[in-house]
């Protein structure tokens, strides 16, 4: 599927007219499919009495990637009786909003935001989780991936995907051809970029469209910059808002990821000057590292895996791998980390019996096996994973020595999160408006209490 058809808006149905369920199959028997017999012993605990209820999941999630939800849910549907639907928007945020509003939310939605299931749960629109799922996802989960998902002490939401936002992808291939080295500290990372421009070549690609949600990725610039430029504490105070917007600590974070977004010499590779930045998709940005070499540095998280051309080799030796984006106070580089949390908007046993098995250890590692994703599920482990770079991701998600913190905007409140933060991070790259005057607007939209 080519990049372009990726970001149109998809639906997908998982069941089929031509997939039906054999009595019983909940009670240990075999639904048949498509690929052969399925053992329906799995998904005993769920029942199989539903009679095709119907499903229905929105997300952000497009591509390849939903193909594979697709494909691993299959089973489940066959052996339950439930028909599932898997929609996503690129503009999942502002219609999820919009639905919800019209009376006509999802069944079940994969939020990235904290802070939108925050807002969701005040309204009433999301019901808190059962005592049933709340018993398997203490299980499963860390507590603090709990937390990010709980409001007044009830359970909103279960984890579902994980990813780094910490990460530059690079090419193994093109360091090795230039005798480049992967930096370890920042001052490296600046020394290899002016050697590249030097050379006459933009040294960071870069794109933030991502159609009403145009902006995102800008922001996680700023979140990885303050958190290497101040004490978590810092960082903590300004994503509660303890910390004003426009504090100079921020506005000095800001400043420095204009010494590279904003800088002529440094930008953009293959696609113009830097206001081309603004109208380049994300999905887009980072192809020039091993489709032209025009740019040699992208920074975005983890999930940008699943947004190479088909067939590029992901590994440290051959066409794209990544680094952790260095530390600049010479101590171990922090993340910045996120990922989905499947919430309901009704109580409907289908609907509940489809998050409880999303919030399994046996959908984990079945999703998780087929590459490309990486669950914080207790239950995946290292050899769940096919790819080097999901085990780089599952080994940085899992160590206790490293400082980590969740998406800040993705933890704000909605409308500053998915909303002015977004928007004026857009305008200061393609306006040129002054550090100041973006951290001062996106302060003064903040909801006041």
């Amino acid at each position: 599927m080519s990049l372009r058809a990726r970001r149109r808006h998809v639906a997908i149905t998982l069941a089929s007219a031509a997939l039906f369920l054999l009595p019983g199959c909940g009670s240990g028997q075999s639904s048949p499919g498509a690929s052969g017999a399925v053992n329906c012993s799995r998904f005993g605990d769920y029942g199989s009495g539903y009679g095709g209820a119907k499903v229905s999941i929105f997300s952000a999630i497009r591509g390849i990637e939903a193909q594979n939800f697709v494909d691993v849910l299959k089973p489940f549907e066959r052996c339950t009786g439930i028909d599932i639907s898997w929609e996503a928007s690129e503009d999942f945020e502002s219609q999820l909003q919009a639905r919800v509003h019209a009376g006509q939310a999802p069944d079940l939605a994969a939020i990235a935001q904290p802070g939108l299931i925050r807002d969701l749960a005040h309204s009433g629109a999301l019901k808190p989780a059962a005592q049933q799922l709340v018993a398997e996802a203490t299980q499963n989960y860390p507590g603090s991936w709990l937390d990010y998902a709980s409001v007044g002490g009830a359970l909103y939401g279960t984890p579902l995907g994980a990813n780094v936002k910490s990460l530059v992808w690079y090419s193994p291939v093109a360091f090795a051809r230039h005798g480049w080295t992967v930096p370890r500290t920042w001052a490296e990372l600046m020394t290899l970029s002016r050697r590249i421009a030097s050379d006459g070549e933009h040294p960071w690609c870069a794109g933030i469209d991502s159609g009403h949600s145009t902006g995102w990725p800008v922001t996680d610039w700023i979140e990885d910059i303050l958190l290497r430029t101040q004490p978590p504490g810092v960082y903590d105070a300004w994503v509660a808002h303890r910390l004003p917007f426009n504090d100079p600590r921020v506005v000095s974070a800001v400043h420095q990821v204009g010494e590279i977004l904003r800088d002529p010499r440094y930008v953009n590779g293959g696609f113009g000057d830097v206001h081309s930045i603004a109208v380049t998709s994300w999905q887009d940005g980072g192809l020039p590292v091993v489709d032209s070499g025009d740019c040699s540095l992208y920074h975005l998280g983890s999930f940008y895996a699943n947004d190479w051309p088909s067939g590029t080799l992901i590994n440290p030796s051959q066409e794209v791998y990544a680094f952790v984006l260095p530390s600049m106070n010479g101590q171990t580089q922090p993340l910045v980390v996120a990922g989905e949390f499947m919430t309901a908007f009704n109580d409907d046993p289908a609907t509940r019996a489809v998050q409880q098995y999303l919030a399994s250890s046996d959908f984990a590692q079945t999703k998780a096996r087929r590459g490309g994703w990486v669950s914080i599920n207790n239950g995946v482990t290292e050899a769940d994973l096919p790819d080097p770079l999901g085990r780089l991701v599952l080994t940085l998600l899992r160590d206790p020595h490293r400082l980590m913190r969740f998406d800040g905007s993705d933890q704000m409140p909605s409308a500053v999160g998915t909303g002015t933060f977004w928007s004026e991070a857009t305008r200061w790259i393609s306006t040129g408006e002054s550090d100041q005057a973006f951290c001062t607007a996106v302060e003064q939209s903040w909801p006041r209490s």
